[in-house]
């Protein structure tokens, strides 16, 4: 599924699309610009990111030797939807933008 989004929104909404991966400020860009198709998808994306990163630290207490593979792919992740954001595009995150795309808000 490939997604186009005007001009207008991707300079607009640039940094809330950014800060959407950078862990709990994923919420901000999904309040406060959710009108912006472009960081409405890029902060959905960061939210799945937030809620597994969150599961991660959890799931770590029982089982610790997880955490650190899996905290590696998603700041890997994250940092991928980073640079895309940064370079005003939209990419669709493995697993991340599956679940993204059940997010309604």
């Amino acid at each position: 599924m490939s997604q186009s989004f005007s001009e207008e929104n991707i300079i607009e909404g640039k940094i809330y699309a950014f800060s959407a991966y950078i862990s709990v400020l994923c919420i901000i860009p999904l309040i406060l610009k959710k009108n912006n198709p472009f960081v409405l998808a890029h902060g959905k994306q960061g939210l799945v990111l937030f809620i597994a990163q969150t599961a991660v630290w959890i799931l770590s207490i029982v089982v610790p030797f997880l955490l650190a593979p899996l905290m590696f792919v998603i700041f890997a992740l994250s940092f991928w939807g980073l640079m895309a954001a940064i370079k005003g595009k939209f990419v669709r995150l493995p697993i991340a933008a599956n679940w993204a795309d059940k997010i309604s808000l």
